[in-house]
């Protein structure tokens, strides 16, 4: 069997082919010899496969631990409910929004958390010494199931807003394109007395559209928000821990501007420090300038996101994929408290379509390509294994500010996921100002291939980045 993604935050891989019920029991018996003592929550997406592992109890109790079983419950539930409960950690089965064929497991520790990088190491480490140690059979872990999966998580993504003025306002179209979105998402509306509209609202994993909650993907459901007359469309991906945005004509808004929508909203009532990853939109960042607040920038990575904002008591974070964090919720992205904080901007009187025009406008391109991971590899690392000076720090990881000196800046980044084979994408993410040529960026970056990198210098302004950073990353297109 081919080996599945596996990173510090857990594994994904095609059922079947690169991921099993055995090699899944193994990864959680790692993950529970790695967590102090206590139960473990398990939650899963809504896919068929995730309901069938064993995964869910058997494989944990065989090595001496309780676990609570919540059944099919939101990512950023999972972590709320890890608190509640005090538990040592959780076990999301979910492979996010990736392909029907495709599962995976997500790790939380006690803070109800996605684990963060030493961690996760760790688990690693002890998955792959394949030193499993089941226990005897009067040391079988206990099961129970969680009855009320929702009351917590709903509490507390209500008290970030204010319910009243919201009550009854709009009719919503929620797409949870059965995952595990409609399990709180129903409740939420409701709460709030909203009027809404249902597309695939079954937590049965039998996707309507492709995964992924992107414009192309959600061309249907944008019909739908006009034919329904609604104020906002809200889009989640399987897990429910990203969210995209239509407008009220029916306009896909995306997931940089859920970030960004949610970041100027929480910074009208509250000062503090925001944080976002390094390929995320400038937005936020002119946003956290606007308010004066500290604004910060972490690796890729939620876990990463989540040590940065703990470190500076960040009152808002979160990643341009849709993936807002809100403390008072937890340290977890999470698409409800992104629809709360939008449902509560509106009622300002402002509908969504002004909040998104009222942003500070950018352009972001972001593509993929499959290079071979040996030759990807060498333009990060050199042959001692020191980060290699063929790719300027910029390209590869920004520093704490994020900032590339005022022009287009272009990160590449391996990317793991939706991999079939074990030749990782590599993603290029060009954040442009609109004042400049959009066309002639677009252009640049349809034609960026591995051995076509040059082409990104014809257009001007990143012909300036790449003379001050130096001519090494154009010399480094012709190696692949």
């Amino acid at each position: 069997m081919a080996e599945p993604i596996i990173s510090v935050s857990g594994l994904r891989g095609v059922v079947g082919e690169s991921l099993d019920p055995v090699l899944a029991c193994r990864f959680v018996a790692a993950f529970a010899a790695e967590i102090p003592a206590g139960a473990i929550v398990v939650t899963r997406d809504g896919r068929a496969t995730g309901a069938c592992w064993p995964t869910r109890s058997a494989s944990l109790r065989a090595v001496g631990r309780d676990v609570v079983d919540a059944d099919v419950a939101a990512t950023p539930t999972t972590g709320v409910l890890v608190r509640e409960l005090g538990a040592a950690g959780g076990v999301q089965i979910s492979a996010s929004h990736n392909p029907p064929e495709y599962n995976g497991i997500k790790l939380f520790d006690g803070q109800g958390r996605v684990i963060p990088a030493d961690a996760g190491q760790r688990v690693i480490e002890q998955y792959r010494s394949a030193a499993t140690h089941w226990v005897r059979h009067d040391a079988v872990g206990g099961a129970a199931v969680c009855g009320d999966t929702t009351a917590a998580h709903l509490e507390k993504v209500l008290a970030c807003v204010d319910v009243e003025r919201i009550r009854a306002r709009y009719r919503v179209v929620l797409d949870a394109n059965h995952g595990a979105g409609s399990v709180l998402g129903r409740p939420l509306l409701d709460a709030a007395r909203l009027r809404r509209d249902r597309a695939g609202g079954d937590s049965d994993g039998k996707f309507a559209h492709p995964p992924e909650p992107t414009a192309d993907n959600l061309a249907d459901v944008l019909e739908q928000v006009t034919a329904a007359g609604a104020a906002i469309g809200f889009c989640q991906d399987p897990d429910a821990d990203r969210l995209a945005v239509i407008d009220e004509a029916g306009r896909y808004l995306g997931e940089e501007y859920t970030l960004a929508m949610c970041v100027d909203h929480v910074l009208r009532q509250r000062a503090g420090a925001v944080v976002t990853n390094c390929s995320t939109s400038r937005m936020s960042e002119d946003l956290a300038a606007k308010y004066d607040v500290p604004f910060y920038r972490s690796k890729v990575g939620e876990a990463n996101v989540c040590d940065v904002m703990i470190e500076h008591d960040a009152v808002i974070g979160g990643e341009g994929n849709g993936g807002v964090i809100d403390p008072r919720v937890g340290y977890v992205r999470d698409s409800f408290v992104g629809m709360a904080l939008l449902l509560d901007a509106m009622a300002r009187d402002v509908p969504v379509s002004r909040l998104a025009d009222e942003l500070p406008r950018y352009e972001i391109v972001k593509t993929k390509f499959t290079v071979d991971a040996a030759k990807v590899s060498r333009c990060w690392m050199n042959s001692s294994g020191a980060r290699s000076t063929l790719l300027p720090t910029a390209w590869t990881d920004c520093d704490s500010t994020g900032r590339a000196n005022g022009c287009w800046y272009v990160p590449a980044t391996p990317s793991r996921s939706s991999a079939r084979s074990p030749k990782p994408p590599t993603a290029v993410k060009p954040n442009a100002s609109v004042t400049r040529s959009r066309k002639r960026l677009a252009a640049a970056l349809s034609v960026c291939r591995p051995k076509q990198l040059l082409a990104v210098a014809r257009v001007p302004g990143v012909r300036r980045f790449l003379v001050r950073r130096g001519r090494a990353l154009l010399t480094s297109a012709r190696g692949f």
